[in-house]
């Protein structure tokens, strides 16, 4: 079956968001250690990026790190930091070659030295692409992100530069570090767990959420056109009625 033939490309989403699980108990069902199943999950990475290139999707963020992910055992850490710099090192190239811009979002600064460098190496190169922006989620925590920008919006008005009746959605939301980015429409999470786990808290007010419980390092194409099939069969409200949505369109 041609799931890509059954997707309205005027009606995809212009950010999916992904929170990509599973990788731990599917190497564990393959009798591997955890860091396997990273490792296998960066081919997903690579087949959802250009699933979502030949749906015209413009921002893909992948929550690939947490700030609650540094509790896990020191070894698979560690794994994950050599993982991330490796694949950021090599994937690099093969991005800007194919219109990719990437971005990050996340306490950056907190990665370590050498995956920071790769990571700011690779924005840097592919800066001016515009097919499609891959956003990578590192080392990130939506409470901690929007306690920053209540901060950072307290002390403009403390200093005069803001007033409290100024502050409203679009400024808070110019504070975050999703700045720029639109909200995403649609928000996947592998695994079959349904909790969003501290992602996106502020963006994903109004995006339609999708659950599947195909593990990360098997989620590819066909699940998430799946998805996106599964996203086009709603009606998104945003608060209204659906006889008003049909007045509007």
């Amino acid at each position: 079956m041609d799931l890509l033939s059954k997707i309205d490309k005027k009606n995809t989403p212009e950010h999916i968001a992904i929170i990509m699980d599973g990788n731990g108990r599917w190497a564990k069902k393959q009798g591997h250690m955890r860091l396997h199943g990273h490792n296998t999950g960066v081919e997903s990475v690579r087949e959802v990026l250009k699933a979502a290139k030949e749906m015209k999707v413009k921002y893909l963020t992948l929550y690939a790190f947490s700030t609650e992910n540094w509790n896990r055992p020191k070894e698979e850490v560690d794994g994950l930091m050599d993982l991330l710099v490796r694949t950021i090192a090599g994937e690099a190239d093969e991005l800007n070659n194919s219109g990719v811009r990437m971005l990050a979002i996340g306490d950056i600064d907190g990665l370590p030295g050498d995956c920071n460098i790769e990571l700011r190496q690779a924005m840097e190169k592919t800066k001016q692409n515009t097919d499609i922006n891959l956003v990578l989620a590192l080392n990130y925590s939506a409470r901690s992100e929007i306690i920053s920008a209540t901060k950072q919006l307290a002390e403009k008005v403390n200093n005069g530069e803001l007033s409290v009746d100024e502050i409203s959605d679009e400024v808070f939301s110019n504070h975050l570090t999703t700045k720029g980015i639109p909200d995403p429409e649609l928000l996947i999470r592998t695994s079959g767990e349904h909790r969003i786990s501290n992602f996106l808290l502020w963006q994903i007010a109004y995006s339609e959420l999708h659950f599947t419980p195909v593990l990360w390092p098997d989620f590819k194409r066909d699940d998430l056109y799946k998805a996106v099939i599964d996203y086009q069969s709603r009606e998104r409200r945003f608060g209204m009625v659906s006889e008003q949505i049909s007045k509007s369109i």
